[in-house]
């Protein structure tokens, strides 16, 4: 049996798993498929003939595949709070003047419906300009995971080279399903003056 995107869903997605049968060698063989929830509070099969099944709230639960009597292995699911966009908090410009190298706190703040967006990927990417020999990095990283509340921040820190005039700083967040969030990417404008 297999599940899309990692078998990760928001709350209110619908998704199709898939399962193969095989024989005793270990041959694909034609089956036909019935599909069911371990945890109904969570999963809801819509059809048990296709599998397709509805995240109903956030939680970890369980489908099975079935062909007459044999069973598959139960495989977790993974419902997620449902995001629904994502901003700035605060500021979104910083000045860093030398010589210190360390930007102000780079906040977004994501929203969610059906619970708390936490643990949620933000991946924080740096262009700089003009374009040269800058040597900047993230801290902590440049891909941090939201608190309870949301909220996940960076800072921009100058670590080599010729300091830049500035450098462009976009903050993206995505749906299980590679899809952005509404608001992303986040643009934040950190300038370095002498």
């Amino acid at each position: 049996m297999s599940l899309p995107d990692s078998a990760r869903v928001e709350v209110t997605d619908s998704f199709f798993p898939s399962a193969r049968g095989l024989n005793g060698n270990g041959d694909s063989v034609a089956a036909t498929f019935f599909w069911s929830s371990l945890d109904t509070a969570i999963i809801e099969v819509l059809d048990s003939t296709t599998g397709v099944s509805l995240g109903r709230t956030v939680g970890s639960g369980r489908l099975q595949a079935r062909v007459d009597e044999l069973r598959s292995s139960p495989q977790p699911v993974t419902v997620l709070a449902r995001l629904e966009s994502i901003a700035a908090t605060g500021a979104t410009r910083s000045t860093v003047t030398a010589p210190d190298s360390l930007s102000d706190s780079l906040v977004i703040t994501a929203t969610a419906t059906g619970g708390a967006p936490s643990g949620r990927r933000v991946v924080y990417a740096a262009t700089t300009y003009p374009p040269g020999d800058s040597t900047v990095r993230f801290v902590p990283n440049a891909t941090v995971f939201t608190s309870s509340l949301g909220v996940a921040s960076v800072q921009l820190r100058f670590f080599a080279g010729v300091p830049p005039d500035s450098v462009v700083v976009t903050a993206m967040m995505r749906r299980p399903d590679g899809t952005p969030i509404p608001g992303s990417p986040v643009t934040f404008v950190v300038e370095f003056l002498p």
